[in-house]
C-alpha cells in the first residue's frame, strides 16, 4: 500500500465532499449496515418487514434489490473520480504519460493484489482459492477507464466514452443472444447453468468459483462492469466542467431518469441480473447511482449541509482500507472484549446490539485515522 502517512493539510481543499460522503454511504452497508438493517426489520415479523429486509440481500438471480446497487455504485464512484485524479497530468497540450502510467499501473496492481489477499492468497492453497473478486474487478475497470481518459482529448471524451459505453451494452446483449454455451438449448441461454458467462468462467478460471455455475466477478461480466465505470467517468466529466451547479444537478437527474427508463424497457429482453451484470442491470444501477449522487451533491455541495454527512465522509476517505481491514482482521474480537459479560442478557436485541458495536468499532478505527490525518491510498 502506498502513501501511508500524514496527509497534507489541504487534503480536502478542492474536493467534492459529496463524492467522499457517497463512497462512505456505500461502504457503510458493506461494513455491517445491511446486516443491522436486516436484524432490525426482522423484529417486525410481518411480511411487510420481511419484504423490506430482502432489499438488504442480493437477488438470487434475476431482479434488483437495494443491496444489488452497492458494488456498481462503488464502480460508478471509481469512474467518477478518474477525470479529477488524472487532470493534474495534463498541462495545456502536453501529457506527462510516464508519471500518469506509473500511477495508474501501480494503483491497479496494488488493488488487484489486495483483492487476492482478501481472498486468502497467503494461505497458499491456490487450487481452492477464489481468484476473481471485488477489488480485482475494480482494478481492471480502473486500469482500462483511466488509460482511455488519459489518451482521449478532453473535448472528445464525453462523446467517445459515451459511444463506447453504448457499444459495450449492446454488444454484451448480442453476445448472450446469439452465442450460446455448447449443448445449451436456445431457451436456456440466460439460466444459471446455461449462461455463456458461467461456461467461460468454468472453462478458464482456476481454483474455486463463487457459485458452482460461475463467478459473480467472472471474466465476461467484467465487460459491462467497465460500462458501469464509464458512466461514472461521464458524470465526473460533468462535475469537473465549468457549468454551474444547477446545470449539473439537472443533467444528473435527466441522465438518471433516462437510464432507469431504458433499463426497465431492456429488462423485457435482457433481464436485470447482478451476477451476469446484464446491460439492463448496468442502466438501472447507473440510474440509481446518479440519483443518489444528485441528492448528496445537492445537500452537501449546493445547499452546504455537511455536518450530517461527516460519519460517511470518515468512512469514504478510507473506504478501501476498511474493506481490506475487515477481511483480514475480526473486529468482533474487540467488541467481545467489552460486551461478552452482558450481551447474552439482551434477548432479541442481542444481535442488534452486537452489530451496532461492531460497526462502531470499525468507524472508530477509521475516525482515528481521520483525526491523525492518515489516509491510506493506493
Amino acid at each position: 500500500m502506498q502513501n501511508i502517512g500524514e496527509a497534507k493539510k489541504d487534503f480536502f481543499e478542492g474536493r467534492i465532499l459529496s463524492i467522499d460522503a457517497l463512497r462512505g454511504f456505500d461502504m457503510f452497508w458493506i461494513i455491517g449496515g445491511s446486516e443491522l438493517a436486516i436484524a432490525l426489520l426482522s423484529l417486525g415479523k410481518s411480511n411487510w418487514f420481511m419484504r423490506i429486509a430482502a432489499q438488504f440481500r442480493h437477488s438470487a438471480w434475476n431482479g434488483f434489490t437495494f443491496y444489488d446497487l452497492i458494488f456498481p455504485l462503488f464502480l460508478f464512484i471509481v469512474g467518477l473520480t478518474i477525470p479529477f485524479s488524472l487532470s493534474k497530468y495534463r498541462k495545456e497540450n502536453s501529457i506527462n504519460f510516464k508519471t500518469a502510467y506509473l500511477r495508474i499501473f501501480r494503483r491497479a496492481i496494488i488493488l488487484f493484489f489486495l483483492g487476492l489477499l482478501v481472498n486468502g492468497f497467503l494461505d497458499f492453497n491456490f487450487a481452492e482459492m477464489r481468484w476473481p473478486g471485488v477489488l480485482q474487478r475494480i482494478a481492471i475497470c480502473y486500469l482500462i477507464a483511466a488509460i482511455l481518459v488519459l489518451h482521449i482529448p478532453p473535448r472528445f471524451q464525453f462523446l467517445t466514452i459515451g459511444i463506447i459505453t453504448g457499444l459495450i451494452l449492446i454488444g454484451y446483449w448480442l453476445v448472450f443472444k446469439y452465442i450460446h454455451a455448447p449443448g445449451v438449448a436456445a431457451a436456456d441461454y440466460l439460466t444459471r447453468e446455461g449462461n455463456l458467462a458461467g461456461y467461460i468462467d468454468r472453462l478458464l478460471i482456476p481454483g474455486r468459483l463463487y457459485y458452482e455455475y460461475g463467478d459473480n466477478e467472472g471474466l465476461l461480466s467484467t465487460l459491462p462492469a467497465l460500462a458501469t465505470t464509464f458512466t461514472g467517468v461521464l458524470t465526473g466529466k460533468l462535475l469537473k466542467s465549468s457549468k454551474n451547479q444547477i446545470f449539473k444537478l439537472k443533467w444528473m437527474l435527466i441522465s438518471g431518469l433516462v437510464a432507469l427508463v431504458l433499463g426497465i424497457l431492456w429488462n423485457f429482453s435482457f433481464p436485470i441480473n447482478k451476477i451476469l451484470w446484464t446491460s439492463s442491470y448496468v442502466l438501472i444501477s447507473s440510474g440509481c447511482s446518479l440519483f443518489l449522487l444528485c441528492l448528496f451533491y445537492w445537500l452537501i455541495d449546493y445547499k452546504g449541509y455537511k455536518k450530517w454527512a461527516f460519519p460517511f465522509i470518515v468512512i469514504g476517505v478510507n473506504a478501501i482500507t476498511i474493506y481490506v481491514a475487515q477481511a483480514l482482521f475480526d473486529f468482533g474480537i474487540i467488541v467481545n472484549i467489552f460486551i461478552h459479560g452482558f450481551v447474552g442478557y439482551l434477548g432479541p436485541a442481542q444481535d442488534i446490539f452486537f452489530l451496532v458495536c461492531l460497526i462502531s468499532a470499525k468507524w472508530l478505527f477509521l475516525y482515528f485515522l481521520y483525526k491523525k490525518k492518515i489516509f491510506l491510498k493506493v
